[in-house]
């Protein structure tokens, strides 16, 4: 399903490869019969913003809306699971999923970085695929309407990914409207700053509960089980024909 593919990379950090594909981004939505034509038009207004702005300002706001705070984050388990255990054990189960698929990763990315999934999506059959959104939709919904609440328009991304789904978009985004509105922001320097410090105690807190528990362990034991596994692969996929695979920036 060529939008996904579309949809990844106008998710992903803006790039100048990016903007050199523009046309044939257009062309990939417009032949898109998996939208309606309200939901192409957004994402055309999206391709637009994108490519019309200087590169190096496109990028520091990308930075800003996807970079700071939990609330919008690409990774989709960061929203499940947040710092938890668990969450390491959900990324290899998604790493076995794409191993078993023969999709194999070209980028240093995280398996359950947002972009990288649409395009394994991309590569199934469209059944699979829908359903492989549907298993996400509450999330996509959630980032929807927290996109909306900012009025950015990279919302226009996960309202075409409910559709997609099978989801009415309007209606999954007013559902989680007042919810949204009654969240505090995590993105000030506030925010980031409370965060960081309550990260810190739990991780004292847990080294503290490892140093008294009287067990012996290898070198490294603690710090294994204690970090969040992070699964970096190199992966070779093939992007659209006049838009190399993607560059995944660093935010």
């Amino acid at each position: 399903m060529q939008i996904l593919k579309v949809i990844s990379l106008l998710l992903d950090y803006p790039t100048e490869t990016l903007i050199g594909g523009r046309d044939e981004l257009e062309q990939a939505i417009i032949q898109s019969r998996e939208i309606s034509p309200k939901q192409r038009g957004a994402l055309f207004e999206l391709l637009e913003l994108i490519c019309a702005n200087d590169l190096m300002d496109g990028q520091e706001h990308y930075g800003a809306l996807f970079g700071r705070g939990r609330s919008l984050s690409l990774l989709l388990f960061e929203h499940v699971h947040g710092e938890s255990r668990d969450r390491g054990q959900a990324m290899v189960d998604m790493m076995a999923q794409y191993e078993e698929a023969g999709f194999a990763i070209g980028v240093k990315e995280l398996p359950d970085y947002i972009p990288l999934y649409l395009e394994f999506l991309s590569t199934r059959e469209d059944i699979e695929a829908r359903e492989g959104l549907a298993d996400v939709s509450h999330l996509l919904a959630l980032l929807a309407a927290r996109l909306e609440e900012r009025e950015s328009a990279y919302a226009s991304c996960f309202r075409a990914l409910l559709q997609i789904a099978g989801a009415e978009p309007h209606q999954a985004v007013a559902d989680l409207r007042e919810q949204v509105a009654a969240e505090p922001r995590d993105d000030s320097l506030e925010a980031l700053d409370k965060i960081w410090e309550e990260e810190a105690v739990d991780f004292l807190q847990a080294e503290q509960q490892d140093r008294c528990s009287g067990l012996p362990s290898a070198p490294g034991k603690a710090r294994e089980e204690s970090a969040v596994p992070l699964h970096w692969v190199d992966f070779q996929h093939e992007g659209l024909a006049a838009v190399p695979a993607k560059e995944v920036g660093n935010v």
